[in-house]
């Protein structure tokens, strides 16, 4: 014979997914379950194993959980961000490239996927978790810096902040969507009040990349920027070329910024 559970059982799993998700914020770990609903390891461990198989939270890396639906919970809590996997599934890691453009006002360009920046080991560079999409850049723990924590519903997310952004699209334009709209990027930040041409500096002497001081340059050079940001960029012009774009066919040398660009944007400059 086949007995369906009591109201009450349920009743009292929905509470206790609920009381869990409240504290825990979208993310559950064991641990979460072991402080907040008094268990200890082992008994949290299989609590969380059994609601997956019930279906009520879902699985989205290596012991972290979303609940997969609260409609008969008491709380309405429903993950919607997907930013908020982020310090779960690929930490120490940050918000980044196109994504932080977005966030920080410097495009209205809307992307699919969230860029993210990771000292963890990474298998593949594209990823769908959770039925979002995640592009992830893997970098060295030293170079996470120049970030800001923010608040997504009740998790803390870092993201680089708006200078660093700026760095990061300019040392790689790829996770920026590619020159252009690098360029972009640039010419609102470097409108900007809170603009901070030192500070901008200093992160990229902190990447120790030549490349994207050349960019910097040439892109500040073409824009009428400051002439103490170019002067700062020549300073740091390092011997040999690079690329304005890895991903364009950059044809003409711009000897003045020791730059391969393509032939538009070298007949765009005049140089």
């Amino acid at each position: 014979m086949h007995f369906e559970p009591s109201s009450n059982k349920i009743s009292q799993r929905s509470q206790q997914l609920a009381q869990l998700v409240g504290a825990a914020g979208d993310i559950i770990k064991i641990d979460d379950a072991e402080h907040i609903l008094n268990l200890n390891r082992a008994e949290a461990s299989k609590l969380l194993s059994r609601w997956k198989k019930q279906g009520w939270i879902r699985r989205v890396g290596p012991g972290a959980y979303v609940a997969a639906s609260l409609e008969s919970l008491t709380s309405e809590h429903v993950l919607e961000d997907p930013w908020i996997l982020v310090p779960a599934l690929f930490e120490p890691a940050y918000i980044g490239g196109r994504s932080a453009t977005e966030y920080w006002d410097l495009t209205e360009q809307i992307f699919n996927d969230t860029m993210v920046m990771t000292a963890a080991k990474i298998r593949q560079r594209n990823q769908v978790l959770h039925n979002n999409k995640f592009s992830l850049k893997q970098i060295d723990r030293k170079r996470i810096f120049g970030t800001t924590s923010i608040w997504r519903v009740q998790s803390k997310v870092a993201i680089s902040d708006v200078h660093r952004t700026i760095i990061d699209i300019l040392d790689d334009p790829a996770i920026g969507g590619g020159i252009q709209h690098v360029e972009d990027c640039l010419k609102t930040y470097l409108k900007r009040e809170d603009s901070n041409i030192e500070l901008l500096i200093q992160y990229g002497d902190r990447l120790n990349n030549g490349a994207l001081f050349k960019r910097l340059g040439f892109l500040a050079e073409r824009n009428g920027a400051s002439k103490f940001l170019i002067a700062e960029c020549k300073k740091r012009l390092t011997t040999g070329n690079a690329k304005l774009d890895p991903a364009l066919d950059c044809n003409r040398l711009v000897t003045r910024w020791r730059l391969w660009v393509p032939q538009r944007w070298k007949d765009q400059t005049g140089q």
